[in-house]
């Protein structure tokens, strides 16, 4: 292990949207930074892939009209959005004698796609960072919090910095990370007690050569009591292309590790609801993201999301360590709103004086 030997004011650790935020933010108040990611790429929950025929997402997907930093994220960075696809009739699927035709759509509510998915967020983010602000492929295996400093150790080096952003989920830093100090006793158990937003989730998406429910008036919208997967959407392109339809499942109820199966059961499932134009799909993705090293701990007991935005979250550990993910923040939090969220309220609190980084605009690159 090299000691890199240069002093951060902050490291950020992970590459999401909520670190590249608030990495951004704090380049923007003339401070210098390191962002740490532990994978190949940016975008954490966020992961969007080219089909044949566009883009698809195997994370997060959407947004609303009332998020107000995703809106101007968009607007800063030249990124489009859409409509999500709301007309026709949802099903409700009871596992016998097919699925029940509902009359009209009561399972979704008007939001918006991103139209080069939703990973282009922290991909354009990310490309706007000077040279030398992000490094990836560098998971963090400690923490020590010194009288004057942090030291953050990552699989290849030493760092040390004034604060620390953790902009993982909380349950994953309680887990993967060695803090020394130990984190005191309410917030190791706050910490790891609190879910990952997506952590236990599996998410296949179907992608086929047209949007075949439509035709028959469906909206690709159902709700599912027999599962595997719980809830289905039309995940299809502005225009219909790619024609795409996911679900969600929980992935106790899968076989992990083995994605073929998987797929397999999502398309015998699409089948029994949606009949049988859709047992011939180009391709169906699939992304476990319980078995993802670096979103979901290994073992999580006594989760609840009304830990979401708890106050603990707020208040510096040791003064020096600030929480930075969707599960963090005090609003709209499980979405990528609240990532942003997140993000920017953790750089305001790494700053000596607060109000020089509140009054600052978080310009997307150093002035």
């Amino acid at each position: 292990m090299t000691d890199a030997g240069k002093w951060y004011d902050v490291v950020v650790i992970g590459a999401g949207l909520a670190g590249l935020v608030a990495t951004h933010k704090i380049l923007g108040a003339g401070r210098t930074v390191l962002c740490v990611e532990a994978r190949d790429r940016v975008g954490g929950r966020t992961l969007s892939i080219e089909t044949d025929t566009g883009t698809i997402d195997l994370g997060a997907s959407w947004y609303w009209s009332n998020e107000p930093r995703i809106h101007s994220l968009l607007q800063r960075l030249g990124l489009g959005s859409f409509p999500q696809s709301l007309a026709g009739d949802a099903l409700f699927d009871t596992g016998q004698e097919g699925a029940q035709r509902l009359n009209g759509n009561p399972i979704d509510s008007p939001s918006l796609r991103f139209a080069r998915g939703a990973q282009s967020l922290p991909l354009e983010l990310a490309s706007l960072l000077p040279e030398g602000s992000l490094a990836l492929n560098e998971p963090v295996e400690a923490i020590t919090v010194n009288e004057d400093s942090a030291q953050v150790v990552t699989r290849t080096r030493r760092l040390k910095a004034g604060r620390v952003v953790l902009a993982v989920p909380p349950a994953l830093a309680a887990a993967s990370i060695q803090f020394t100090p130990a984190l005191p006793d309410d917030v190791r158990a706050l910490a790891e007690s609190t879910p990952v937003w997506m952590g236990g989730m599996v998410k296949a998406v179907a992608v086929y050569r047209t949007p075949f429910w439509r035709r028959h008036g469906l909206s690709g919208s159902a709700i599912s009591h027999a599962g595997p997967f719980r809830e289905f959407h039309d995940h299809s392109g502005p225009d219909g292309s790619p024609a795409a339809i996911f679900g969600f499942a929980p992935s106790s109820g899968l076989v992990q590790g083995e994605n073929s199966v998987i797929a397999d059961a999502f398309r015998d499932q699409l089948v029994r609801m949606f009949g049988v134009d859709a047992s011939d799909p180009a391709k169906i993705h699939v992304t476990d993201w319980s078995a993802e090293p670096y979103t979901q701990p290994s073992r999580q007991l006594g989760a609840n999301t009304s830990s979401y935005g708890h106050r603990l979250f707020r208040r510096p550990i040791y003064g020096r360590i600030h929480w930075a993910s969707t599960e963090t923040a005090p609003s709209y939090a499980g979405h990528l709103e609240g990532a942003a969220t997140a993000g920017i309220l953790a750089a305001q609190a790494t700053a000596e004086n607060e109000d020089a980084l509140r009054g600052n605009p978080a310009p997307l690159v150093r002035p």
